[in-house]
């Protein structure tokens, strides 16, 4: 879907902020006929009446208090762009153009790809433009913010530190943009249009897939798009609006930046084949797993983190894995043709377990507990598509709990 125009909703802005037309004119130094037709157009395109025309002015339709409320959001990100470019003018003294000049979508977007992706050949397809039409449009932003946003590098365009901040905001920016419509469909009782959630490993093998089914059996206009990363990188997403949520495993650190809302209890077991020598013993000490060799998740991750922790209050050695992965598939394999062991969230390999391909064994993992919730970003206004699907990861949540 084509993004909707900056410049026909920073003028409904003005228009529903002075309650006219002609009173909005002199705000934004247009004639009054150019403000109405921009109005007209924004409305067209949202299939949507936008204001109810009084005698005493212009007056917001409920569609159209859903579309400011966007609107406003998206004005303050940009706000925030300009004055730290002011700040930036005030050291080095070069000029910054006003705030209305940022009004325009496919500059922001090839800014916030071209971060996203470093290559600006690849913005040029994903926006279908040539490459010099995204070029173009980032010397113009440039221009107008009186800094570089991009430095070439071996690995691709890195933003400046100035570019990170701002496209960012730019990425808030337009996710904002893509919900406006959303919210109006809403307001007709249809939810539609795309979720983007980031899924850590927890959240894959039984609450995320159980939640998808039950939203899109009520929601079939509903597009839901997970995204598979670290934790790094999803975050990243979070903050420059790309992903909508994450739900998994919640960190342990308080933040600042997002909120953390727990959902269901989880704990790591010690997971073999089914028919595994340890298997018969109804009860192991840490001297019994001593031989065997180890497939773990990968050093530096949470849950090798806390593999290690463990071992260490136990006052034993830490397995050396034999195997480092990731990969569920290929645990799932190594585990079933081996006399492999791991430790892992039962919840992820339920299906083996339940037909009697893995099992539990029998050795407490104390100190491994851990709360699978959602987190999103501060002050995030998810989109009724993305409010749908928490709704449903809740009630799967409260069902497994």
């Amino acid at each position: 879907m084509a993004l909707l125009n900056l410049r026909h909703l920073h003028v409904f802005n003005v228009v529903a902020t002075t309650g006219g037309v002609r009173r909005s004119s002199d705000t934004l130094l247009r004639a009054s006929s150019a403000v109405a037709r921009s109005v007209a157009a924004l409305e067209q395109s949202l299939s949507a009446q936008l204001f109810e025309r009084k005698g005493r002015g212009m007056l917001l339709t409920a569609a159209g208090e859903a579309v400011r409320l966007r609107v406003e959001r998206i004005e303050a990100e940009l706000r925030e762009v300009r004055d730290d470019a002011l700040r930036l003018r005030d050291r080095n003294g070069q000029p910054v153009g006003s705030l209305d000049a940022l009004f325009n979508e496919r500059r922001l977007q090839a800014a916030a790809l071209l971060a996203e992706t470093h290559h600006m050949p690849s913005v040029a397809r994903l926006m279908e433009v040539s490459p010099s039409a995204v070029s173009q449009a980032l010397s113009m932003l440039e221009g107008i913010l009186g800094q570089a946003l991009f430095f070439r590098t071996a690995h691709g365009m890195l933003p400046t530190d100035a570019g990170r901040r701002w496209t960012e905001r730019f990425g808030r920016a337009l996710a904002e943009l893509r919900h406006i419509p959303e919210d109006i469909a809403a307001l007709d009782g249809v939810v539609q249009g795309t979720v983007t959630v980031g899924a850590l490993p927890l959240a894959r093998s039984q609450l995320l897939p159980a939640a998808m089914t039950r939203v899109l059996a009520r929601h079939p206009r509903l597009q839901i798009r997970s995204l598979e990363s670290p934790y790094e990188e999803l975050a990243a997403g979070l903050m420059s609006g790309r992903i909508d949520f994450i739900v998994g495993a919640l960190r342990a650190f308080s933040s600042d930046t997002f909120d953390m809302r727990p959902l269901v209890a989880d704990s790591a077991a010690l997971i073999a084949r089914a028919g595994h020598p340890l298997a018969r013993r109804k009860k192991l000490s840490l001297r019994d797993l001593d031989g065997y060799p180890w497939v773990l998740s990968r050093a530096g991750t949470p849950l090798r983190d806390s593999i290690e922790q463990f071992f260490r209050d136990s006052h034993w050695p830490a397995p050396r894995p034999a195997v480092e992965t990731g990969d569920l598939a290929l645990l799932r394999g190594l585990l079933v043709g081996s006399d492999m062991l791991t430790v892992i969230s039962a919840h992820q390999l339920q299906h083996e377990i339940a037909t009697g391909q893995l099992t539990t064994l029998p050795f407490a993992m104390r100190g491994m507990e851990r709360r699978i919730g959602l987190m999103q970003r501060k002050g995030a206004h998810l989109s009724p598509g993305a409010r749908a699907l928490q709704e449903a990861i809740e009630a799967v949540a409260a069902a497994l709990d």
